[in-house]
């Protein structure tokens, strides 16, 4: 390979890789077609972040606007943002955050799929680490689709980005079903203006029907619903119902929220279900 052709290697290399950010916490990111990887280390802290698109735009290692930080997990104004039940494991003390700049131009449509791998943490049977997310500096929600073994990995999926963690939640699964299934109805409603009469009314029949099911105590059939809702949303994506976030926070992705409300909820009720 001639000289120029190395350095046209070398520089592509570099591109995908981006910048070394290492003074926020952020030391490496890879971008590899729809996903970006980046190695998080803060003193004895580290994890691996990936997340995934289904679509997306400009996606860069400077668009995504990364960073972590350590934090007192007793410190009581952090407290307060976790709720009842729910506390951070003082081996991974650790708040990612997700800030792409509004001029970045990065967009994307559908679900973006966030999850944070580490070896501080250990998984076992029963474990109640899930991840969580806020708006920036709000209050944390589980949105955890699923929890893999060993070292913890774990994820799930948003319609915009926002600040991540890793949390032991304890409070009962039946609370926690509830809460969600409270959530998805009030972004339903929330956006109702934004569908035609005929589309909502669908997806409150399958809403109301997989809670109903769930208070019966039919978990198959309650997550056959929450499955059915959910795929009637993605055939509404973009035609009946926006589905399109971008950096400069102009539009609303209805779609996403509603397919990332239903996916943590699926998640609950499966585990009920196993138990």
């Amino acid at each position: 390979m001639s000289g120029r052709g190395r350095l046209g290697v070398f520089a592509c290399a570099l591109l995908l890789a981006g910048p070394a950010l290492s003074a926020n916490g952020i030391y490496s990111v890879e971008i590899d077609g729809n996903v970006a990887r980046a190695d998080i280390a803060l003193g004895s802290a580290s994890a691996t972040l990936t997340i995934e698109f289904e679509n997306v735009v400009g996606l860069s290692a400077d668009n995504l606007g990364l960073s972590a930080q350590i934090v007192d997990p007793l410190s009581p104004g952090f407290v307060s943002r976790l709720g009842t039940g729910v506390s951070l494991p003082a081996a991974f003390p650790v708040v990612v955050k997700i800030s792409p700049p509004a001029n970045g131009g990065l967009s994307f449509s559908g679900v973006v799929a966030v999850e944070l791998y580490t070896h501080d943490l250990q998984y076992t049977i029963g474990s109640p680490l899930r991840i969580f997310s806020a708006p920036n500096g709000g209050s944390f929600s589980d949105i955890t689709n699923f929890v893999g073994s060993g070292s913890i990995r774990t994820g799930g999926s948003k319609p915009d980005f926002s600040e991540f963690i890793i949390a032991a939640d304890t409070r009962l699964l039946s609370s926690v079903i509830q809460s969600k299934y409270t959530k998805l109805s009030s972004i339903l409603n929330q956006h109702a203006a934004t569908m035609g009469n005929s589309l909502y009314a669908e997806l409150s029949s399958l809403y109301n029907a997989s809670q109903n099911a769930y208070a019966s105590g039919n978990l198959v059939a309650a997550i056959e619903y929450l499955e059915a809702f959910s795929e009637r949303v993605v055939a509404a994506s973009g035609n009946e119902l926006p589905d399109v976030w971008r950096s400069s926070k102009d539009l609303t992705n209805v779609a996403g929220s509603l397919r990332a409300a239903a996916a943590t909820l699926r998640y609950s009720l499966t585990l009920a279900s196993n138990a």
